[in-house]
């Protein structure tokens, strides 16, 4: 997990170039709150901290805050992984709207939001069920875009314009965006390309990882009416990509179950038979299979002001997808991936009553989709989920209190015959935040999250070559329940600031990939319930020495198991800690930061454990302005001491390891 040394949640960006005004308010928290002021720990990825660490997938972009890390698979694809979880326990909306892509079912899909085009990346760890659904166990990541504007441009006109290329990966990407308006419509306008090769792998055959190179294509268009209470706009927004499937062999490709073992090339093989798979690659090069995406989306975002008595404010999200992907083997298409879907989400801000302020809401979505091909593991379904849900807060002197509630309903139907699943959850909340002393808050945060199975977990049946493995779903599946403690300690002012938190969570029916054999690299997996726990810490303390250098401490470890002493839960990414330095001069700023991985030997069972390893990291930046036009010129340097590092959250971390050392130039400009 390379961790740059700028990915400080709040940036020390230059105010003259990034007009965010302290306290940072986070959008996707619907009381309105500041990072500071927040039951939950939040992180802000913006201004020049998120120009200087944008990378190709947002969970590459995102792996360096506390408690965040990714679950790589090559170039081309990677989810975030907030507290050890990833989708589907940790959701990903588009302004507040969920992304109907088909992330959630494999880590080889991509999410299909754009780190390039983002203004701003939200990051909610810890349970967010009561506003999102009671999926996101893990947190949520709000990626906020300038597709829909939400203000006329003073001069009329508005825009920026990013160039960037990398050594290692050979990225070459840009982007550009226009806003113009006046009077009370604005129109948006924006796109960008990125093509990336295989990446430089250290002390690897070859050199590079075959099939880690993507491509990406994306634009959108988008207008709105505004006025002074607030506004509604459309957007229309087209995404195609291309990226290598790496680690997919087709030498497992005739195993399958015999009940709870493998079959394998006229043999059964159990636990006392596996072997370690060397990193021998099979295929010839350019054979890599590869995946072709294309997605098609409208959204709808709209916000009033005072809208009728005895309400602040009413927002209103939506989204309406057209999703597919194709895996292409040999030139042909083997499996096509589908999904139709729509996201509705309203929120009403009522007044204070008694002294409570609230929001209450609801959510409704609908997604059809469906897998045609060799590796079709999953029935076509439509799943129809509603959402209702209240979060209220009481001030008291130097007190805050939070109180919530959440009612989820689900139905899947699939195709097959399969029997329909339907079920329902309620998640519940309660919170308190007391700033004992100037500077100072510490925040406790007590909750209970009920999380419905999906489409994978209760139907799939079939082999799936991106993950060598074998998958079983399990119809039978209950909802799991979690109980989960949060305590957050913040020093939020002055030359020396911090947060650190610890939780854990207790989950009943905790539902999991269980691996029942492996052959070599590939597994037969079936979907689980057992009780499960997770503990863990994460924090960063900084101290500002002088005005020009200031220098960092972080880390961040949790341990997920199953309880009664049976084992561990897979791909639990390892603790991390590191230290920075950070300087700031007129117009130049700078960092290095080291970081060390530790070992992660707390496996599950046919999982393998992953070596630790040192990652130095070094950006230094130069802002300026040019009459009307701001520029930035920036120099990014990753795996500095290029080492050969795994990536234990990786479906296919001994296949797949990170890039090796690779040096970013960048130059952005906007007016």
């Amino acid at each position: 997990m390379l961790m740059a040394p700028v990915a400080h949640a709040q940036s020390e960006a230059n105010d003259a170039q990034v007009k965010t005004v302290a306290p940072i308010t986070v959008s996707a928290n619907p009381l309105g709150l500041d990072l500071n002021s927040t039951t939950m720990p939040a992180s802000v990825l913006e201004g020049d901290a998120l120009i200087e660490q944008r990378n190709g997938t947002l969970g590459e972009t995102l792996k360096n805050l506390p408690g965040v890390n990714s679950d790589t698979f090559g170039g081309g694809a990677s989810r975030p992984v907030i507290r050890g979880q990833t989708a589907p326990r940790v959701k990903v909306l588009s302004d507040g709207s969920e992304v109907m892509d088909a992330s959630n079912i494999s880590p080889d899909h991509a999410v299909t939001v754009e780190p390039m085009l983002a203004e701003r990346i939200e990051v909610l760890r810890g349970p967010a069920t009561l506003l999102y659904g009671g999926g996101a166990i893990g947190g949520v990541v709000n990626v906020v875009d300038k597709k829909i504007p939400t203000e006329v441009p003073e001069k009329g006109i508005a825009a920026e314009a990013e160039l960037r290329g990398a050594t290692g990966t050979k990225e070459r990407a840009g982007a550009v965006g226009i806003t113009a308006g006046e009077g009370q419509f604005a129109v948006r306008v924006e796109g960008m390309k990125r093509r990336t090769s295989d990446y430089d792998v250290p002390d690897w055959p070859g050199g590079k990882l075959e099939g880690s190179y993507s491509e990406s294509t994306q634009g959108s268009v988008g207008m709105s009416w505004i006025t002074p209470r607030g506004y509604v706009g459309l957007a229309f927004t087209h995404l195609e990509s291309e990226y290598g499937l790496p680690g997919h062999s087709h030498e497992y490709e005739g195993c399958h179950p015999h009940g709870t073992h493998l079959h394998c090339g006229g043999h059964d093989h159990d636990h006392d038979e596996e072997e370690g798979h060397d990193h021998d690659h099979d295929h010839e090069h350019g054979g890599v299979p590869y995946v072709k995406l294309r997605s098609n989306r409208m959204d709808l975002r709209a916000e009033y002001q005072d809208p009728f008595a005895g309400f602040e404010r009413i927002r209103l999200r939506g989204g309406l997808t057209d999703y597919q992907h194709d895996e292409i083997e040999g030139g042909e298409v083997s499996t096509r991936f589908k999904n139709k879907g729509y996201d509705l989400r309203l929120e009403l801000q009522h007044k204070p009553i008694a002294g409570w302020r609230g929001v209450v809401g609801m959510q409704n979505a609908y997604s059809d989709f469906r897998a045609d091909g060799e590796e079709a593991f999953l029935p076509r379904s439509k799943t129809r989920s509603y959402g209702l849900f209240v979060l209220e807060e009481y001030q008291l002197n130097d007190w805050r209190f939070e109180l919530g509630a959440r009612q989820d309903w689900q139905r899947i139907s699939p195709s097959d015959g399969a029997p329909r699943n339907s079920m329902s959850g309620t998640s519940l909340s309660a919170a308190a935040i007391w700033d004992f002393a100037p500077q100072y808050s510490v925040a406790l945060s007590l909750s209970r999250s009920q999380r419905l199975p999906n489409v994978q977990e209760l139907y799939a049946d079939g082999i799936h070559m991106a993950t060598n493995t074998y998958e079983l779903g399990n119809p039978d599946l209950t909802r799991e329940t979690s109980h989960n403690i949060d305590l957050t300690l913040r020093k939020h002012s002055g030359d020396t600031t911090f947060s650190a938190s610890v939780f854990h969570n207790r989950v009943k029916n905790y539902i999991y990939a269980n691996t029942l054999d492996r052959y070599e690299d590939f597994r037969l997996i079936e979907y689980t319930q057992q009780d499960a726990e997770f503990t863990g810490v994460e924090g960063e303390l900084r101290h500002q020495f002088t005005p020009i250098f200031s220098a960092a401490v972080f880390g961040d470890y949790v341990r997920g198991k199953l309880t009664g002493g049976d084992g561990n839960l897979p791909r639990i990414p390892a603790a991390r800690a590191g230290v920075r330095g950070n300087v700031k001069w007129q117009q130049w700023s700078g960092g290095v930061e080291y970081a060390r991985v530790f070992a992660q030997k707390d496996i599950a069972d046919y999982e393998d454990s992953t070596p630790g390893y040192n990652m130095v990291n070094a950006v230094v930046a130069y802002r300026g302005q040019y009459g009307a036009t701001g520029y930035e010129v920036f120099l990014r340097g990753t795996n500095l001491l290029n080492k050969l590092a795994y990536n234990h959250a990786s479906f296919i971390s001994s296949v797949a390891p990170l890039p090796g050392r690779s040096v970013m130039l960048g130059v952005r400009m906007t007016y």
